[in-house]
């Protein structure tokens, strides 16, 4: 048995993958549940349905999915590109750290000012940060699956630098920032409850993105980049100006979403505003199998499992990171699955094909 590589992906293989990643992770999932003496079944009823019985547990649903919504478009975009970008979690922190240098320096500025230039400069941060991988690919041809990856842990030691140093609180002296002056919240999508304006934005740029992608020339030559770039550059398309613009395009959609959560939820920066939204994205791209609808499904299931996991906790007496776990184990099984879209299994005698 052996693998080798596939001449055609078709077109119903990654919905197929994702399915199966979905069933091994229930299996996986289900006996750690058990382990923890609750029934999978009920588990997994209470995380999926208990926070849609009321309109609070709906917001908190919807405020949870946003900050991996806009990761999942980031990864998604540049993914459909052919651009392998693992980096959004890098790019996130960086986002939240220039947004929060903004914020800390806007006390002149009213907040309809504020808040524009913090997201502004969160999108070049994170911009900034996608720069370097992205040029190394177009002109080096160096993988930029490691280059992005390498980079996540360095952005955490540049805000965790950052925190010890010029932006250490200066009244506790803890290692997170002064909270941000109140101009700068971000207001609320919905009175009385915590859907913020960035959910919004984030659906709003997920639109915009989609009618790019499917409906313009450009969308067209990023779309023929992705899926043969032999053949977009033999008919005369620029690949290395679509490389570059989807890699700076997704990088600075996943550093918005670091000053987002900086604005809207945490309003001050700290080393543990991600608790890994730049790798969750990967995962909601993938199962939305980089349809940009598919991703706002997604990341509204993933926010639905985190907030259901507390219900399902403290009715079943099970460990709250339940969500989480089964977040983890969806993300290896994907990432396992995902072999199999460029390559297929070959058993030597009588060469038979999966």
């Amino acid at each position: 048995m052996r693998l080798a590589l596939r001449e055609r992906q078709p077109p119903w293989l990654t919905f197929a993958l994702a399915g199966i990643a979905i069933v091994i992770t229930y299996a996986i999932t289900a006996g750690l549940i058990r382990w923890a003496g609750a029934n999978p079944v009920s588990a997994f009823q209470l995380m999926l349905t208990s926070p849609l019985s009321s309109s609070f547990g709906i917001g908190e649903v919807i405020l949870s999915a946003t900050p991996i919504l806009f990761t999942g478009l980031a990864v998604a975009l540049a993914f459909k590109a052919g651009f392998w970008n693992i980096g959004a979690e890098g790019q996130f922190l960086i986002g939240a750290m220039m947004a929060t240098l903004v914020g800390l320096n806007s006390e002149s500025l009213p907040g309809w000012v504020a808040i524009p230039c913090m997201l502004i400069a969160a999108a070049l941060g994170g911009a900034l940060w996608g720069f370097v991988p992205a040029l190394l690919r177009v002109k080096f041809g160096i993988d930029e699956v490691v280059t992005t990856l390498l980079l996540n842990p360095v952005a955490a030691l540049v805000v965790a630098g950052m925190l010890n140093g010029p932006l250490r609180n200066p009244e506790t002296h803890f290692p997170e920032s002064a909270r941000l002056p109140d101009h700068t919240d971000m207001p609320t999508l919905i009175p009385d409850t915590r859907i913020h304006l960035g959910f919004g934005l984030a659906v709003v740029l997920l639109l915009i993105t989609w009618f790019i992608v499917a409906r313009t020339p450009i969308g067209l030559q990023l779309r023929a980049v992705g899926s043969n770039i032999k053949a977009a550059r033999s008919s005369g398309v620029n690949v290395t100006r679509i490389l570059f613009g989807a890699a700076l395009s997704s990088a600075a959609i996943a550093g918005v979403a670091g000053g987002v959560e900086v604005s809207a939820v945490s309003h001050q920066l700290s080393n543990g505003i991600s608790p890994g939204f730049g790798y969750t994205g990967i995962i909601v791209a993938t199962l939305a199998a980089l349809t940009f609808p598919g991703v706002l499904a997604v990341a509204l299931l993933f926010g639905d499992l985190t907030v259901g996991a507390f219900t399902a906790s403290r009715i079943l007496n099970i460990p709250s990171t339940v969500g989480e776990v089964v977040q983890a184990v969806l993300m290896v099984t994907v990432v396992s699955v995902l072999v199999f879209r460029k390559y297929r299994i070959v058993f030597r005698r009588g060469e038979r094909t999966w």
